[in-house]
């Protein structure tokens, strides 16, 4: 009998948004496999938690899928967390589950914090359709043609950039989109220095110019239902 893949979302940000269930789980799983042990020990000695940790993250995901999967195979539960937010959300625990789902195990997901969603519900964007897509490319022409692909949607886009790459990636999509269209960004949410800009694209890019430095990290949202459409 195999055991059970818990997918277990931890806090963005202040510890105290993990659930009551999702305490249990990590309480009463065989081990805990996480992106950053480092960061995980953290959240476990918070709430004095002692469990195995085995690293999971992009760069040994090809070795240790097998291994977790053997070990649910002989009827242990493992418990998945990222380093914050719900696993499989941007990082590599869509394999695992993917693969434990292919296996025929069990995979029990929790509900709990998401960046995206949190600060898509802040935003006071619509957000009766929205379409998420992770961090975007590298390059400057292929995040013109991600922009450009999502904002034919009509929906709201929700994405998350770094603080070394922000300022760059609004001038992109005062390009695409045009000075006018209505955004948002969150930063540090749940934190103590949480902060949610709303305004249009070419007014919280030369917010963000104007700070000596810039850091946190940023979900950006823009309402592609109101964009005026700029002249190619």
């Amino acid at each position: 009998m195999a055991g059970v893949l818990f997918v277990v979302p931890t806090p963005i940000g202040n510890l105290e948004d993990i659930t009551l269930r999702g305490l249990r789980v990590l309480k009463e799983c065989h081990a805990i496999a996480c992106e950053d042990t480092r960061q995980t020990i953290k959240l476990l000695n918070y709430f004095e938690i002692k469990k195995p940790l085995i690293s999971f993250y992009s760069h040994n995901q090809a070795r240790r899928v097998p291994e977790l999967i053997e070990i649910l195979r002989n009827d242990k539960n493992i418990a998945l967390v990222s380093d914050c937010g719900t696993p499989g959300i941007s990082d590599p625990g869509y394999i695992l589950i993917d693969e434990a789902v292919k296996q025929g195990i069990t995979v029990s997901v929790l509900p709990g914090p998401c960046a995206a969603i949190t600060a898509l519900v802040a935003s006071g964007l619509p957000m009766d359709g929205f379409i998420f897509l992770g961090f975007l490319k590298r390059k400057p022409g292929k995040i013109r043609k991600e922009l450009q692909a999502a904002g034919e949607s009509g929906k709201t886009i929700v994405f998350y950039e770094s603080p070394h790459r922000i300022v760059k990636t609004l001038a992109i999509c005062a390009e695409v989109f045009g000075q006018n269209a209505r955004a948002a960004i969150g930063r540090e949410l749940t934190k103590k220095f949480e902060e949610i800009m709303r305004g249009d694209i070419g007014e919280l890019q030369a917010q963000l110019s104007a700070k000596k430095e810039i850091l946190g990290e940023f979900v950006v949202m823009v309402a592609s239902s109101e964009i005026a459409k700029i002249n190619e």
